[in-house]
């Protein structure tokens, strides 16, 4: 038997989420598919392929799912621990961009700003990955709404509900969701949407793929009918200065039995870990029948060995 295909991206690198249109996101989607049920078979897709991994914040997912998934194809991450020294202190963005091109054939980065990536892809000449920044989260995107294609069959008119804070978890699960045909509900308090420049171009894409976006300020109304319910934390890493105001601000915002109770019957729970129990959601939802976030965690691993495959082969 031979390996499916593999896609050449329409985007040398993955920044924002919003590089790739429909059919590549189902593309990726159904490498994503062949590659969980036939690991063997790409053992070697990427041999004498090299990886850099470089990390400012912590991480156990992202580290962990990119060098596994890197080794699985027969290639090798390199991890490069910035999390002491922010990337450029050292020396610059763009000559780091440039030694590693001469070594490696890509570059995943977990960061604290969306320039320090915008740099490193106008610098380098490999393709480079969004593995975090403060603006998008693309590789947490895809593996969510990959897990949600596996669970309901389809993604045209699925209800998504985010309840919290409109943050880059918020922002890559819009910007795939307008792509693929959704209806996405986002529920904050004021202050706290998502950017609007975003939810322009969101909405523009789900016009485009006849699915729809809309904000709300009732974690309620969002969540009525919805066949999936995420959230994420209401402080995200460099915002730990705000977390006992954000906890006032949003403890109304709490996913718990009360709220999963109006949404559909078969809904799922979905969180991006890692999750503050007891806060934006409660142990009797985490750890129900309904919550699939080790699923999410676990397709982390499938696809993005589905987009290392794309922009590496």
């Amino acid at each position: 038997m031979t390996t499916m295909p593999i896609p050449l991206a329409l985007s040398t690198d993955l920044l924002t989420g919003t590089e790739w249109n429909e059919a590549r996101v189902k593309e990726l989607f159904q490498l994503s598919a062949d590659v969980k049920a036939r690991p063997d078979h790409y053992s070697s897709a990427l041999a004498g392929r090299f990886l850099a991994l470089i990390l400012e914040k912590p991480s156990l997912r992202t580290r962990v799912t990119f060098e596994v998934g890197m080794r699985s194809l027969g290639g090798t991450a390199i991890f490069l621990d910035q999390t002491l020294s922010r990337l450029g202190e050292r020396e610059s963005i763009p000559d780091v961009a440039r030694n590693l091109s001469c070594w490696v054939h890509g570059i995943v980065a977990r960061v604290f700003e969306q320039r320090e990536l915008e740099q490193l892809a106008e610098f380098a000449s490999v393709p480079v990955i969004n593995a975090l920044s403060d603006r998008f989260h693309p590789c947490q995107a895809y593996s969510d709404f990959f897990t949600l294609h596996e669970r309901f069959g389809t993604l045209r008119n699925l209800k998504l509900a985010y309840i919290g804070d409109g943050n880059n978890v918020c922002r890559s699960l819009m910007t795939v969701a307008a792509r693929v045909g959704a209806e996405m509900r986002i529920a904050t308090p004021a202050g706290y949407e998502p950017d609007a420049s975003i939810v322009a171009e969101a909405q523009r894409a789900a016009r485009e793929s006849h699915g729809s976006l809309a904000i709300f300020r009732s974690p309620q109304e969002a969540v009525a009918g919805a066949q999936a319910v995420y959230t994420d934390v209401w402080a995200s890493m460099g915002q730990e200065h705000e977390a006992a105001a954000r906890a006032e601000i949003f403890a109304s915002y709490q996913v718990n039995d009360t709220l999963m109770k109006q949404a559909a019957p078969d809904a799922v729970f979905m969180h991006c870990l890692p999750a503050h129990r007891g806060a934006e959601v409660t142990d009797s939802i985490m750890d129900s029948s309904r919550s699939i976030v080790f699923d999410q965690a676990e397709n982390r691993l499938h696809a993005q060995k589905a987009i290392l495959l794309m922009l590496l082969s």
